[in-house]
């Protein structure tokens, strides 16, 4: 099977590759090392329809698909992970929006995050519930015409610069997974409370947080979808996700194995740059060939999940975000060896591809929730 690029499809990753090269890369460090949130780039990114790039035009997005998407993720990762990561997790939750909710959340927020005025979260995740979803203990309990919410969530993405959140919540405890609903709220709603999260290993220019609920009151209205239908709701994109994260580990991946190929063809030793040392050839041909390898399994997989077969495009999400993620990290290992000592420090980018790598081994799915997923779908 061919995944030979279109004329449009390559034009999209030109011009983002250009807006990364031309708009991210010459702040990217200055933004990792201060914890500094891309705002003005995020504005930038929205004028290019590069923020929630999948939101259907009519909201003011650019109506891509998966593939195109994933491009788009890619070349942002592969400027700089933490700037890529703040500008194409600003629509977080938008999907479920987008999907499931009534007219009017549609109409008063999709336009807002196109435009790059607002950000969603998601919030999912809980300090004792991370890929066990249908765990989660956050309450959503019934009172007249409203819903009260209460609970802790952990790691949330967006978490202090959002407006609106997608909360996940239990309506039901008794019913498991079948219990789980989707909320609107407003980020500013009395009881929302946020903790910035900054002591971070990577992304640092991303913004993370944990977030308390007590007692936050909202309308029935602002139920996403069905109620006790959450979980099966969120379950619709959890492949979207995964290959979109297999994006990041292969933009982050290209970045390490660009500044090694650099470097080698610069630094001398013993006469000869060390490129010309077969040791270092032979780094950057394993480097090289595992990127392109997860490469084509991430544009796979995108067209997997446009096809509609949830169970192959399952199988090939996991597939993709396994592979991506755990060879983007050696990747990086190697751009640093490759560097040797200049590698170590933050002279040169490859520690922090390093850094950032490695979240892609946990989020949307761990490594081994990855395998127990693969293995499920084969035996």
């Amino acid at each position: 099977m061919s995944f030979q690029l279109s004329g449009e499809q390559r034009a999209i990753r030109d011009a983002v590759r250009e807006f990364g090269e031309n708009e991210i890369r010459p702040v990217a460090r200055e933004h990792d090392e201060e914890k500094q949130y891309p705002h003005d780039l995020v504005q930038q990114a929205a004028e290019y329809d590069l923020v929630a790039p999948t939101i259907d035009p009519e909201y003011g997005g650019a109506g891509m698909d998966l593939l195109e998407s994933v491009l788009v993720t890619e070349e942002l990762w592969r400027a700089d992970p933490g700037i890529g990561s703040a500008i194409g997790s600003r629509g977080f939750g938008s999907t479920m929006i987008q999907e499931f909710g009534d007219d009017w959340m549609k109409e008063e927020w999709l336009p807002r995050v196109t435009s790059g005025e607002s950000a969603t979260c998601s919030c999912i995740s809980e300090p004792a519930h991370g890929s066990n979803v249908a765990g989660i203990e956050t309450r959503a309990d019934e009172d007249g015409d409203e819903w009260v919410l209460n609970g802790n969530k952990m790691w949330i993405t967006n978490g202090t610069v959002a407006d609106v959140a997608v909360v996940m919540a239990k309506t039901d405890p008794e019913a498991g997974h079948r219990g789980i609903t989707a909320f609107l709220v407003p980020t500013d709603a009395e009881g929302f409370e946020t903790t910035k999260i900054d002591n971070k290993l990577g992304i640092r220019a991303s913004d993370l947080a944990e977030i308390v609920l007590s007692d936050v009151r909202i309308p029935e209205e602002n139920v996403i979808g069905e109620v006790g239908k959450g979980f099966y709701q969120l379950m619709a994109f959890f492949a979207d996700g995964r290959t979109n994260v297999a994006a990041q580990a292969i933009g982050t991946a290209q970045a390490a194995l660009d500044a090694a190929v650099d470097y080698a063809g610069e630094r001398e030793q013993g006469g000869q740059p060390i490129a010309e040392y077969q040791a270092i050839r032979h780094k950057i041909s394993e480097m090289a060939t595992n990127v392109e390898a997860a490469r084509s399994l991430a544009y796979r997989a995108a067209t997997h999940v446009e096809s509609g077969d949830d169970d192959v495009a399952a199988k090939f999400a996991s597939m993709a975000k396994l592979f991506a993620s755990e060879h983007a990290v050696d990747v990086a290992d190697e751009a640093i060896q490759v560097h040797g000592g200049a590698g170590f420090v933050t002279d040169h980018p490859v520690e922090r591809f390093y850094r950032d790598a490695r979240i892609t081994k946990i989020y949307e799915g761990t490594s081994e929730i990855q395998k127990n997923i693969i293995a499920d779908r084969l035996l």
